[in-house]
């Protein structure tokens, strides 16, 4: 096993520690931690009705538990993914260590402010977050602009999409206005956004296990097939409009019955999606299998949403947005933080047994807490959603954390995947 290089200043204060050297390194470390803090200040809160940060007092627990996971992990996953992608996608180099940091201090702003009460502290947040929103956009945009074939413009959308969401909520919580369709806004971009960057992973993930297939079929002199996997630019787009539109509309009109016909169109989209995905024994394999579970979820998510506003019935609604905020969201970032953070790091696929146990840790905390929203054993299956979630994040701070504050195995610097990888972004 390769042994990870600890840098002897281990917070990071210089620019030359590897925290730096990749985008992704210090927002996925910050965006794993605080699953965790934030899951088990919510546990202490339902459970033994320990208070929550000052925030919740101005906002609401529920808002306050929404704008942390989906705003605070969200943001770190989304930049630190940008960061990473876009110079592989675009062939440019990579974000330098100074950006690195100063971004990284925005989101620290924005979260840190979020968790206080006061006027201050909500323009500090609204500061920080949008910061950091629009300085990775501009950061991004000439290299997306230029790329010959402008084929990740959508990564910029998605920009200027979240940076329109977190305005939008933090005016209406400077105004006091209810803030529950912001987090549902917030939460379709998110899925909007899982779908262009799985979509570019798969293509390498996917296309890898077949080639792992056809070799052990010629070592074991079986006919080879000639499958190939191609994530489909109009099955893609279809499922991109009609969560564009569902999302827009919940926004516009919450609970009309035409949100749940949209609802409904989103998820037929997903299902539609998913038949790129049906290559054979190659999908079983681990990577593969996890990131076909993510589209699986966000098509039971809009199920659950759509059947909700079609009948009336909140348990469908609240069952459809936590598939969707627990296992479509939470198994999407896993995926993201396991296949290009390990890469990125310098080093090879991961193997061990953890990542599928957590992959299926979020999706029985998923499950768990889509059943609790029908009123089946609701505190009970409560804490076993938030013990699935802490189970899967807890894993990933024990094998993906500390490869994120050493130096590369390789001895390299910056986001170059390793020579035996071809499986990053």
């Amino acid at each position: 096993m390769l042994k990870r290089a600890i840098h002897p200043a281990p917070w990071g204060l210089s620019l030359d520690h590897p925290q730096w050297q990749c985008g992704m390194r210090p927002f996925f470390a910050a965006g794993t931690l605080l699953a965790l803090l934030g899951m088990l200040l919510w546990l202490a809160f339902l459970v033994g009705g320990l208070p929550l940060p000052a925030a919740a007092d101005r906002l609401g627990p529920f808002a306050w538990h929404g704008q942390t996971l989906l705003m605070g992990l969200g943001l770190a996953a989304v930049v630190g993914f940008v960061l990473t992608a876009v110079p592989e996608f675009t062939a440019t180099p990579g974000c330098e260590p100074r950006r690195v940091r100063a971004l990284f201090l925005c989101w620290l702003t924005g979260f840190v402010a979020s968790q206080w009460a006061g006027p201050v502290a909500l323009l500090l947040g609204a500061l920080g977050w949008t910061a950091l929103l629009l300085g990775t956009l501009a950061w991004a945009a000439p290299r997306l602009w230029r790329d010959p074939a402008r084929a990740q413009l959508a990564f910029g959308w998605a920009l200027l999409a979240l940076t329109a969401v977190v305005l939008g909520w933090h005016v209406d919580a400077w105004r006091g206005a209810p803030l529950s369709r912001w987090l549902d806004a917030l939460l379709g971009v998110q899925m909007a956004l899982m779908v262009v960057a799985l979509s570019r992973i798969s293509m390498r993930i996917v296309n890898r296990s077949l080639d792992d297939l056809h070799a052990a079929q010629r070592r074991a002199g079986l006919p080879v097939g000639d499958t190939v996997y191609l994530a489909r630019p109009p099955r893609r787009q279809l499922a991109l409009i009609t969560i564009g539109l569902f999302t827009a509309t919940q926004w516009a009109a919450p609970g009309e019955r035409v949100t749940g016909w949209l609802a409904l169109a989103a998820a037929a989209a997903l299902a539609h999606l998913l038949n790129d995905w049906h290559v054979g024994r190659a999908l079983l394999h681990r990577r593969p299998l996890m990131l076909y579970a993510v589209y699986v979820s966000m098509a039971l998510g809009y199920t659950g949403l759509g059947l909700g506003a079609l009948a009336g019935q909140a348990g469908w609604t609240s069952a459809g947005r936590h598939l969707l905020a627990v296992s479509a969201f939470g198994l999407g970032i896993l995926a993201v933080f396991a296949i290009a953070g390990r890469t990125h790091a310098g080093w090879p696929d991961e193997r061990r047994a953890w990542l599928p146990a957590a992959a299926a840790a979020l999706l029985l905390a998923g499950a768990a807490r889509a059943g609790a929203a029908f009123g089946l054993a609701p505190v009970v299956l409560l804490v076993v959603a938030a013990l699935a979630w802490l189970a899967a994040w807890g894993a990933v701070a024990v094998w993906l954390l500390p490869l994120w504050q050493a130096e590369r195995p390789d001895g390299r610097r910056g986001c170059d995947e390793p020579d035996e990888a071809g499986s990053g972004c």
